[in-house]
């Protein structure tokens, strides 16, 4: 059977000069995120696939790729007739699984809140398409065992800064951070008359309100069996017959004793969030942002860029995952950046490594092949030197067709070329 040269369909094979913007993105995360206290850590890509399955992840939990078990165990649950027993692993499909493992697993060894900097590959057996693929990278900051709302500010002010910093390269210097907590939304499905069992599913209907629009999540909702008169209070709330003003503001209508406190906190972090992040950012409440992933407990945030019309970050607190590695909760909060879109839009805007004026590019010698010896080690010695110096040398055979050499050698970052010739 022939090999197969191109990659898994929604798996990319990356350049010289993919990898190179590709790295200096990651520099600008990592060099913010450092400058905020956050230690970077690594997780393995692989999970017990009970804990990839405990109803935390959402419709992503429909998306893992499942690893068999080998040898033995593996021909064991065949002949057994077990296929649920077939799997005993999984590729990871986001970092926050893993993380809460990892603090249940290290807890005594970290200080306390532990602020941990994750970034690394996922994967999901989604449908590819554009800007969507089967393994992709996340940058995640998390801040554990901190219950106050000094984490939400920091993880807003440090997720601002750190994509400002990238965006910034393309011209972007405008981004939206929606908040709004899980609680609110809940107490906002029940008061309009939803049942707790079906406030769930109303949750996941409201999250396509971006791409259905209001008529579309009405009908979605009545077609799911919701009363008319339950549809229109719903979505009364967020409409003109709400006051999206504020948290406040919001659950003031909501008869729901425990908002007060919830909201007002939200509005303190949304009004300290604004206070210390860039004239460019706005943070706003957004009644209508769900997030979809079922382990959130409290506040919520997405990041927009809208002049785009795309969602490049989310993230919340999930105080109750890391307890079910522990059996005791632990306060955690966390915001994801989705790397892959900042480099589509990068891309899009034609940014490379090369155009960067902060990079020094990389010198290359290209030497004659019938230079003699003692010319070949002239050329690796001054190359030595150079290196020495902090500079990126390459000692490269010239060859014929050199101006295409150089163009090859320029897209990958060289910018200054000697030549040797053989006397």
């Amino acid at each position: 059977m022939a090999f197969t040269k191109k990659p898994i369909k929604g798996m990319t094979d990356f350049l010289p000069a993919d990898m190179a913007l590709r790295n200096l993105v990651l520099d600008d995360i990592k060099r913010t995120y450092g400058s905020f206290g956050f230690s970077q850590i690594e997780t393995p890509m692989m999970e017990h696939i009970e804990n990839l399955t405990s109803k935390q992840g959402g419709d992503n939990e429909k998306l893992i790729f499942k690893v068999l078990k080998r040898g033995a165990a593996l021909q064991r649950a065949w002949d057994a007739g077990e296929l649920d027993g077939l799997v005993d692993n999984g590729l990871r499909y986001d970092l926050t699984v893993p993380l809460a493992r990892f603090y249940a697993n290290n807890k005594d060894a970290l200080p306390s809140p532990f602020r941990a900097l994750q970034i690394g590959p996922v994967w999901r057996a989604d449908q590819p398409a554009k800007g969507r693929f089967r393994q992709f990278v996340q940058c995640d900051i998390d801040v554990l065992d901190d219950a106050t709302n000094l984490a939400e500010i920091e993880l807003i002010t440090a997720t601002s800064a750190a994509l400002l910093r990238a965006l910034g390269r393309a011209g972007i210097e405008q981004i939206t951070i929606h908040v709004n907590d899980r609680r609110i939304l809940v107490a906002a499905a029940l008061q309009a008359g939803f049942a707790e069992e079906d406030v769930a599913g109303a949750l996941i209907t409201l999250d396509k309100l971006d791409k259905i629009g209001f008529e579309g999540v009405s009908a979605e909702l009545l077609e799911n069996g919701a009363s008319e008169a339950a549809v229109q209070a719903y979505l009364g709330l967020f409409g003109e017959g709400g006051d999206t003003t504020s948290a406040t503001a919001f659950c003031s209508v909501l008869n729901d004793a425990d908002l007060a406190e919830v909201a007002a906190n939200l509005d303190q972090i949304i009004d300290s969030a604004t206070a210390l992040t860039a004239d460019g950012v706005q943070v706003a409440f957004d009644p209508t942002l769900v997030r979809g992933m079922g382990y959130y407990t409290g506040p919520i945030f997405e990041v927009t860029i809208d002049q785009l019309g795309i969602s490049i970050a989310g993230g919340g607190r999930y105080d109750k995952m890391v307890g079910k590695f522990s059996g005791e909760d632990v306060c955690a909060c966390g915001f994801s950046i989705g790397f892959e879109r900042i480099i589509a839009v990068l891309r899009d805007a034609g940014v490379s490594a090369a155009s960067d004026e902060t990079v020094q590019g990389g010198v290359a010698i290209l030497v004659d092949p019938k230079a003699a010896g003692e010319q070949r080690m002239e050329a690796l010695q001054h190359a030595q030197q150079l290196r020495s110096e902090g500079r990126q040398v390459a000692v490269l055979p010239m060859r014929k067709n050199m101006k295409h050499q150089i163009a090859s050698l320029e897209a990958g970052g060289f910018t200054e070329f000697e030549k040797l010739y053989s006397d």
